[in-house]
């Protein structure tokens, strides 16, 4: 590669004799020129190679399951279980390369993965926030925004030969348990955020353009009913998890129906633990039968990692290797993240447990979705998205998009006085202590790659005023108070204390489930003896992705404010900094619960129950079935402003007309007052609901308005579930009028005891903010024909 200096010498010019502004101008035209772009070679069907020409799979004007067709027809048997891997094998005679499908993108493009690699003209990639901290803002238009920024870094570092393009995010598990030390990577409890969050991010990622193609294919995971990864013993590996059809059609599947049916998600994976006594990914009825056939997945279903090997190795469901790859294989699994089925799945041919058929279908899901790619088309520059390169990765909009997806998902739990935001008249000295006050890694939380940069806390207040900074103790596990003494004296000389407490990977990780909901070691002692020798408004930053229990700090007079940023990305301290001082006013809302140290003691991480059952002592999990004391509810959340809200129009009877015949409806239960949803008309069963909400305090913000509803009481009902959500900003003194969109079967429909979901006639109570509004839904039966 020419230097700068070569190509001025090269012309006869002295640098030293250049007006700087040239030098410049050279230097820019320079790297325009000569910076290499890596140009990929094509993955299949290169057009410089005389033996793929005539190949009619290479032929992209066909459509393209006749391309589909042409290629599985041309394998041989041992090149096509060579296929069904994550590192899957070349084949050199039809000028197809290998191709590594395991990358990962859950809050921006990631190395976790081996198909994602960083350095030279790709140093790093912009790291957003992680999920829980971006599902806080309660904002689907900036969820699909981030997976959309994204896959242009993926592109990009896919054109220059660094990344693949399916990436095996984004986790939509449920946050069910509060210890699950992955719960950091979903977007929080609630089965609704979840699904909308699954549907907005995989738009995102994939890209909606002509032709059925793809962007980059997104994969929804871990399904189902995936929450636990190593407690007390027991690990995913071995875990039998033991759930309801009720539990599992109302709660654990519901992200993943959403991911398929909303966001046309090209893949899906398949979790390592068992669900009631089966592997999922050796189970019909979940894959086979519910993903493809009920949802109607239109792409591939993939193994979590050598978890088709631990369902033989660990879990001993079948006697032989071969058999457990034509279970799998049946089951509707079409690619193995290990080297399991690439073993194993020629014997079980060869020994009749499988027919070759068989396997002809799973690498047509496949290849189909490498074809939706492009993958198959030649020349990639040529395709689109093919001009993508460095100069799109961390560019100065990506990096503005992460600082306000952070400042979006910071929540202010407490604020007395109110003692925030603080002011630079004011507050001219800040301490700033804790040993996540200088975090830069520990921002990005886990399945993160390499940041453009960091602004940690410290840097970030310092922006604002001058800083007195100590750790307070040495790392998140705390275990000394030697540094505590000089915490105090710091804050003894500032105008104001900020405290940036919580956990890291060291506490909650995956494999690493934690053990209490206490801040570790000895951060509390430090936060109390900090707030005691203040002299200003002390602020408690907390740096997690599950709850905490604060209560102390929540009771404290001392401690005036308390802010959650979960684990907010390469911008975090710039974001903490903007909510401190008021240049941002918070509008997150906690996507969990918090609960109370106590609750532990009452729920085993190895019951998958969410319903309450009162005579065990168990009390349920989630804000929709959990009844008890709290630290903090889901959904809350303060501003530095207030709002009010008005009902202007809402619907107060509906009638559900039955479209079936009468021995269906004596199916469907009306002597329990409720209907099945297939007996129903559900295209016109829409409601909308109008609502002013007025900004009645001084200063501009950004409103959630968080949509619950309460059924009719019954026995398998939950007792209030959010049904809608609408992100608002409002100047201060004024008003907007908000439309809300209520789908009756899909949002005041509940799941009974046998998995059946139906609509309860009768009074449903609508909550919006301060608002009840009553609706009274009737059965008819007019379109009854027998």
């Amino acid at each position: 590669m020419p230097t700068i200096q070569s190509f001025i010498k090269h012309y006869s010019f002295s640098s030293s004799l250049l007006p700087k502004t040239l030098v410049l101008l050279l230097l820019l035209t320079f790297n325009s020129i000569f910076v290499p772009v890596h140009s990929r070679s094509p993955f299949a069907c290169d057009p410089r190679n005389g033996v793929t020409k005539s190949l009619r799979f290479c032929r992209a004007f066909l459509p393209i399951h006749v391309r589909v067709r042409d290629l599985i027809g041309r394998l041989t048997l041992q090149e096509k279980v060579r296929l069904l891997v994550n590192n899957a094998a070349a084949v050199p005679r039809l000028g197809i390369q290998g191709y590594e499908w395991w990358s990962e993108a859950l809050h921006g493009v990631s190395n976790v993965g081996p198909g994602t690699k960083f350095g030279g003209a790709f140093p790093g990639a912009t790291s957003f926030p992680q999920v829980i901290t971006t599902a806080a803002s309660f904002n689907q238009s900036l969820w699909e925004e981030i997976g959309r920024v994204v896959s242009d870094e993926a592109r990009a570092m896919y054109n220059g030969g660094m990344a693949g393009l399916t990436f095996w995010s984004p986790n939509v598990n449920i946050f069910r348990d509060p210890r699950w030390g992955r719960g950091q990577e979903t977007p929080g409890e609630d089965p609704v955020v979840a699904g909308k969050y699954a549907a907005s991010y995989v738009k995102g990622l994939q890209g909606i353009f002509k032709r059925n193609r793809l962007k980059v294919a997104a994969c929804c995971k871990h399904y189902t009913a995936y929450d636990l990864d190593n407690w007390k013993g027991v690990d995913r590996f071995h875990f039998n998890a033991r759930v309801s059809k009720q539990d599992l059609e109302d709660t654990y599947n519901v992200p993943f129906k959403s991911c398929v049916i909303e966001g046309k998600v090209a893949g899906v994976m398949c979790s390592y633990n068992q669900v009631n006594g089966k592997p999922t990914c050796a189970d019909p009825d979940l894959l086979k039968n519910t993903i493809r056939g009920q949802w109607r997945l239109s792409g591939y279903i993939v193994s979590d990692c050598d978890s088709v090997g631990v369902l033989y190795d660990n879990q001993h469901y079948t006697d032989t290797p071969e058999e457990a790859a034509a279970d799998t294989i049946k089951a509707g699994l079409d690619l193995d993240c290990g080297p399991f089925l690439a073993v194993h799945t020629e014997g079980a041919v060869r020994t009749g447990l499988l027919k070759e058929d068989d396997v002809n279908l799973a690498l047509a899901n496949t290849i189909t979705v490498q074809m939706r790619l492009g993958m198959f088309d030649g020349e990639p520059s040529a395709q689109p998205f093919g001009k993508l390169g460095p100069r799109d990765v961390c560019t100065e909009a990506h990096k503005h998009l992460a600082l306000e997806a952070a400042r979006q998902g910071i929540v202010l739990l407490k604020n007395s006085g109110p003692s925030l935001p603080l002011s630079t008249k004011r507050h001219h000295t800040v301490a700033v202590i804790g040993p996540n006050s200088d975090a830069t890694v520990t921002m990005i939380g886990n399945y993160a790659g390499v940041a453009c940069g960091y602004v940690s806390p410290v840097q970030g207040i310092s922006r604002y005023a001058k800083t007195i900074h100590q750790e307070g103790c040495s790392g998140v596990a705390c275990k000394g108070n030697q540094q505590f003494g000089a915490a105090e004296a710091a804050a003894r000389q500032a105008d104001a204390t900020v405290l940036v407490m919580g956990l890291d990977q060291s506490i909650e990780a995956e494999f690493k489930d934690r053990t209490g909901l206490l801040l570790p070691g000895l951060q509390q002692e430090l936060v109390a003896r900090v707030s005691k020798a203040s002299r200003g408004p002390t602020v408690l930053v907390l740096m997690s992705g599950g709850p905490i229990d604060v209560t102390f700090a929540k009771n404290d007079p001392r401690v005036s404010a308390i802010l959650w940023v979960g684990y907010p990305g390469q911008a975090g301290g710039a974001a903490i900094a903007d909510v401190l001082f008021g240049t941002t006013n918070p509008g997150g809302k906690l996507p969990m619960t918090w609960y109370p140290e106590d609750y532990l003691a009452k729920v085993p991480m190895t019951n998958m129950g969410m319903r309450a059952d009162p005579s065990g002592g168990y009390p349920g999990r989630t804000y929709r079935f959990y009844k008890g004391n709290v630290v903090y509810p889901f959904g809350h959340g303060l501003s530095y402003t207030t709002f009010a809200h008005n009902l202007a129009t809402a619907p107060e009877e509906v009638s559900i007309s039955l479209a079936t015949s009468f021995n269906a409806i004596k199916n469907s239960s009306l002597s329990s007052n409720a209907i099945r949803v297939t007996h129903t008309n559900c295209n016109k069963l829409s409601l909308g609901f109008h609502v002013d909400v007025k900004n009645t305090g001084s200063l501009d913000g950004t409103h959630t308005l968080l949509v619950f509803s309460e059924p009719p009481a019954g026995k398998w009902s939950a007792s209030k579930q959010l049904i809608g959500f609408e992100k608002v900003h409002i100047v201060a003194g004024s008003q907007q009028r908000v439309k809300v969109n209520v789908d009756v079967c899909k949002h005041l429909s509940l799941v009974d005891q046998f998995g059946i979901r139906r609509i309860p006639m009768g009074e449903h109570n609508i909550h919006i903010g301060d608002i009840k509004h009553s609706i009274s839904l009737q059965a008819t039966l007019e379109e009854i024909k027998s």
